[in-house]
């Protein structure tokens, strides 16, 4: 094999891992992905008709306070100013997320500052006693049952498709509320968006002399070289894809969210006025 190290899946994991060990360590990599193309979940691709970048497995939003990341990354891609902000409808308004100040006194009709915010989210946290059994009991304990009903139980029962009551208290251990007006949905020193896009990011990763790429390229299939069969045991293995898969669904499979993409391109310059409307 003419490699010192195989990395499977081409996403920033994968494109980080094959980069520092081909320019720190001076090592041959050899990149494989069994989709077409590269960088894994972050992969995105302008939708032809408008131009507009789509980030074609969910959105990803680059946020970080770490000054050695945010200087690594920067030598790949600069960033856009993009700041995200999310809106939910509850009842035909308009609330910010997360839960904040204004939230609060949004949906309450009050104007209370932030120590009476804070102790009337927790005299409704307070109604629930002994230990949460599941999800829905676990956030009630943590920002009460009104809150919780107005802005988290549904979303919650679409992101998993399970209703909240059979998801495990352990899925949640904190849920954001920020007695401040801040409505940002992150609060990191540093945010954007590529400017030219995941893609072309990922792409730049990987645009070494040492690191190959080979695309279409299934991890689990013996017909090909590069496969586990091959090279497990062989050379060192950098594994990014689903752990089930790995170990061959030896415990069963692992319950994933689920996300359903519907794309229209509606005849309106702006549909929603933010990027995000729940």
């Amino acid at each position: 094999m003419d490699a010192d190290l195989l990395v499977v899946g081409s996403g920033f994991f994968g494109l980080t891992v094959a980069e520092r060990c081909a320019t720190e360590l001076g090592l041959r990599v050899q990149v494989i992905d069994r989709r077409h193309h590269i960088g894994g979940n972050a992969y995105s691709e302008d939708e032809p008709t408008t131009g507009i970048e789509v980030h074609r497995y969910g959105a990803h939003l680059f946020h970080t306070s770490n000054e050695r990341v945010w200087e690594y990354v920067n030598r790949f891609t600069t960033f856009t100013p993009y700041q995200h902000r999310v809106y939910t409808t509850y009842r035909d308004e308009v609330f910010s997320m997360p839960i904040n100040l204004g939230t609060i006194n949004q949906y309450t009709r009050s104007a209370m500052g932030p120590d009476a915010a804070r102790a009337w989210v927790a005299e409704q946290a307070a109604q629930v006693t002994g230990e949460p059994r599941n999800l829905e009991e676990k956030a009630i304990s943590l920002i009460g049952r009104p809150l919780y009903d107005a802005f988290i139980r549904a979303y919650t029962a679409k992101q998993w498709q399970t209703d909240p009551t059979e998801l495990g208290a352990d899925i949640i251990s904190r849920l954001p509320v920020r007695y401040t007006y801040d409505n940002r949905y992150f609060n990191d020193t540093h945010e954007g968006l590529p400017t030219d896009g995941y893609t072309a990011w990922l792409e730049r990763l990987a645009d070494h002399p040492n690191i190959s790429v080979r695309l279409d390229t299934d991890f689990f299939d013996d017909s090909q070289p590069w496969s586990k069969a091959s090279c497990v045991g062989q050379l060192p293995v950098v594994y990014t894809g689903p752990v089930d898969r790995y170990f061959d669904y030896e415990h069963g499979d692992l319950s994933w969210r689920t996300l359903d993409f519907e794309q229209e391109v509606l005849p309106v310059g702006d549909f929603q006025g933010t990027s995000v409307m729940n």
